[in-house]
């Protein structure tokens, strides 16, 4: 396994994937880590839902009725996981679940780069939309943080650039 700073440096955003689909008991563990990720009062905010072809039909079509041909993009590997925070009516609580359930997602990401898995997180705007709420079965107190792709890697991505820290960072008296 690799060490944490190289898991963040490393990792990348793929759009292309070798067919095999990541199988349940890796995905056991990579969720068994997201649930780890910090959150505020243990509210366990985050769901993990992996589409199966039904699930990916019906997304799919929800997606081509928003946006005629962007289907197609949901196929790019295969196995997707749809990452969702559970909220309440508790306005700071809220902020901090949806915040947290980010985190899980970044967590499932770094993990799946570990084991070696190519990963992409993309919030398409289908899963804003009420079909694509419908296709997912997001229950009316859940929030879509993304579409996270995974699978196995077909090529090295060089890595992008980033601001310098001077330019992010602030010291405050």
């Amino acid at each position: 396994m690799m060490d944490v700073e190289s898991a963040i440096r490393t990792r990348r955003t793929h759009k292309a994937y070798g067919d095999e689909p990541v199988d349940e008991a890796t995905l056991r563990e990579l969720f068994d880590l997201a649930r780890w990720a910090p959150n505020h009062h243990l509210t366990n905010p985050w769901r993990f839902r992996v589409l199966g072809p039904a699930a990916l039909e019906r997304l799919m079509a929800a997606a081509d009725a928003d946006k005629p041909g962007s289907g197609t993009k949901l196929c790019r590997a295969p196995t997707l996981v749809v990452v969702s925070a559970i909220l309440t009516d508790d306005e700071t609580e809220r902020e901090e679940d949806l915040l947290a359930a980010g985190c899980a997602a970044y967590v499932l990401l770094l993990g799946a780069h570990a084991r070696g898995l190519a990963n992409y997180w993309r919030t398409p705007a289908v899963l804003r939309t009420e079909q694509g709420r419908e296709a997912l079965r997001l229950g009316p107190d859940e929030h879509p943080i993304g579409l996270i792709h995974l699978g196995p890697r077909r090529q090295e991505q060089p890595p992008p650039e980033r601001a310098p820290v001077d330019a992010i960072a602030v010291w405050l008296d």
